[in-house]
């Protein structure tokens, strides 16, 4: 199965001493192949193998929209904030103040690593790093979901 990957995310997939691919064909018992223009081949026997590492190739290229609503993990717990993956190699920071409404004291009340976490970007600075907000994502999905 063949699909196209923005260029600049090569870099990504392949991982430090290609360490992110190698992990990716070991998981899911697959071969990929990866061109300078993109091209990206995932080869395998399992059908429904080729298809995840595909879905999660594709997760882990995709570019980072602010606004986009994404569940994402925890995956470190400061005093500061939480660290959320939002698809593998992609995590962002949702500070304290965007964990919840109101204030909070410690970012261990309300989330511990390995919780699910709905988060909204709502900015990415131009180093790439990720802000996020649990309160926003929380009042976006009440609000479609209480309107009639």
């Amino acid at each position: 199965m063949a699909f196209k990957i923005d260029p600049d995310k090569i870099g990504k997939l392949i991982g430090p001493s290609g360490k992110t691919i190698r992990a990716l064909q070991d998981n899911y018992g697959v071969k990929i192949d990866v061109e300078e223009d993109g091209m990206v081949s995932v080869a395998g026997s399992d059908q429904e193998a080729v298809e995840s590492c595909q879905a999660e190739v594709e997760a882990m290229c995709a570019e980072v929209k602010v606004g986009a609503v994404y569940k994402g993990k925890v995956v470190a717990v400061k005093d500061f904030g939480a660290f959320v993956e939002l698809a593998p190699g992609t995590d962002g920071l949702c500070h304290i103040s965007e964990l919840a409404e109101g204030y909070v004291e410690k970012v261990a009340s309300v989330v511990k690593i390995g919780d699910s976490l709905l988060v909204k970007v709502i900015s990415v600075d131009d180093q790439g790093r990720i802000k996020l907000s649990h309160r926003q994502a929380v009042e976006k999905s009440e609000s479609t979901t209480t309107a009639k």
